[in-house]
């Protein structure tokens, strides 16, 4: 497992890279200013990690209570997975639509796109992230023995 310091580099790093890619990318692609979807992204940001908190404590507590048990299986995964991403999309669509003066569609296109973009971008992150920074190699007392 990754040690404390290196989720940390991997939480901001990821972060920081996200905004340098999405804030010139989504003024381009929505024909707004690199301000103003650096702003709707920093928040964006900001308000999916507080959102990130808060959902994982719910979801955890209801899955305790009806099931006994935070471990989830597939399916369970799946739900968590959509039921975030909706939760996030509601969160943020009157932020959008609001900072940028447009309609709660156009703040919907907007949010699906960023939630797009970094859906692709977490995936590609990650795998360059595990060969630049690779796993410690584990010494375990079966692996010593052989």
């Amino acid at each position: 497992m990754r040690n404390a310091k290196d989720r940390i580099r991997h939480a901001i790093s990821f972060e920081i890279i996200g905004l340098i890619l999405i804030t010139p990318l989504g003024a381009w692609a929505f024909g707004t200013s690199v301000h103003d979807i650096g702003v709707v992204a920093v928040v964006s940001a900001t308000i999916a990690t507080c959102w990130n908190y808060v959902f994982n404590l719910m979801f955890d507590h209801v899955m305790l209570r009806l099931a006994g048990d935070v471990r989830k299986t597939l399916p369970v995964r799946v739900l968590h997975a959509l039921l975030f991403e909706t939760g996030l999309l509601v969160a943020l669509m009157p932020f959008i639509a609001w900072y940028l003066g447009v309609s709660l569609f156009h703040a919907f296109t907007i949010d699906v796109s960023f939630a797009f973009f970094y859906v692709i971008y977490a995936f590609v992150f990650n795998w360059v992230y595990d060969i630049v920074f690779p796993l410690p190699t584990i010494h375990s007392a079966a692996a010593e023995a052989d």
